[in-house]
């Protein structure tokens, strides 16, 4: 039964995804009709309607949700299988799409991978930056960075960092005009610079930690942006406290541009981790990028 099955299971899968026998058919390289006739046959040997037909929509029943809930990632993994099979014999190629927030592009991933790419002409990457946890699987990523090693259901978490620390940084000037913040509550009398969450649509709660006291401060201030590297800079400029990656603001503390305060309110956190769905078969395009950012320490 499975043998006789499994092209019209994958015919039934094409037309569930897509909505459409039009669509399905186009992307199946074969007629609406012959489609139909596939779907329908298989819909009689099981004794079950798997779709709702209508003049505008095609939609599973309960039953052809089912089947396609449960179904598909196993042919998804089969293909993806194939794939990796084929990619043994030939040299790693395609495009390795990845979101992040640029200071991770900048510190993290560019300067792991611009010591291999140069070696895998054929592998792209794309990095898109973004501060809004977008969705992986929907957005079509191949991966994306977040902080800390908690992920979603599905998701594998590769740490490709150290740990990490936020610090809180002032000019100099600034904190000659302003005594420093001895104690998180007293960002509330600072001007801070505050970083807009793009997604979600709010401002970013700044978190502190001493001796397990954990605080969370909203603070205020003339100036917002949704960039840490111009939060920063903002920073240097006098405008304001700014809450940064100390790997970013490190050197401009080093050269004296900005004073860190609150330092023993600010804690180290479990580093950076490249996510990605655990289902996916990785290409051996993929599986280069993950082995060049992958930390050791």
């Amino acid at each position: 039964m499975l043998r006789e099955n499994v092209n019209d299971l994958l015919a039934f899968l094409v037309v569930a995804r897509e909505r459409s026998f039009t669509r399905a058919a186009a992307k199946l390289g074969m007629s609406q009709s012959g489609l139909s006739h596939t779907v329908r046959g298989l819909e009689e040997r099981l004794g079950l309607r798997l779709l709702t037909r209508t003049t505008r929509s095609v939609a599973p029943t309960p039953e052809g949700e089912r089947l396609l809930t449960t179904i598909g990632p196993r042919f998804e993994e089969i293909e993806g299988e194939l794939i990796a099979l084929a990619d043994l014999r030939e040299k790693p190629a395609g495009t390795i799409r990845i979101t992040a927030e640029d200071f991770s592009i900048d510190h993290i991933l560019w300067p792991k991978l611009r010591k291999v790419l140069h070696d895998y002409p054929d592998i792209k990457v794309e990095f898109v930056i973004d501060y809004g946890l977008t969705d992986i699987v929907a957005e079509r990523f191949d991966a994306g960075v977040r902080l800390g090693e908690i992920v979603s259901q599905g998701m594998i978490a590769v740490r490709i960092s150290p740990e990490q620390r936020m610090i809180v940084v002032g000019s100099p000037d600034y904190l000659k005009r302003r005594p420093a913040p001895v104690v998180p509550q007293d960002l509330t009398n600072h001007s801070c610079i505050n970083l807009r969450l793009p997604t979600r649509g709010g401002l970013y709660v700044w978190e502190f930690e001493k001796d397990g006291q954990e605080l969370r401060v909203r603070v205020d201030g003339q100036m917002t942006c949704n960039g840490i590297t111009q939060i920063l800079n903002m920073a240097i400029d006098g405008y304001g406290l700014g809450f940064v990656p100390e790997g970013l603001a490190r050197p401009e503390v080093d050269a004296g541009r900005v004073v860190e305060v609150l330092g023993d309110w600010c804690p180290y956190y479990p580093g950076y981790h490249l996510v990605y769905p655990s289902r996916r078969q990785a290409s051996a395009a993929f599986t280069v990028v993950l082995e060049a950012l992958r930390d050791r320490g």
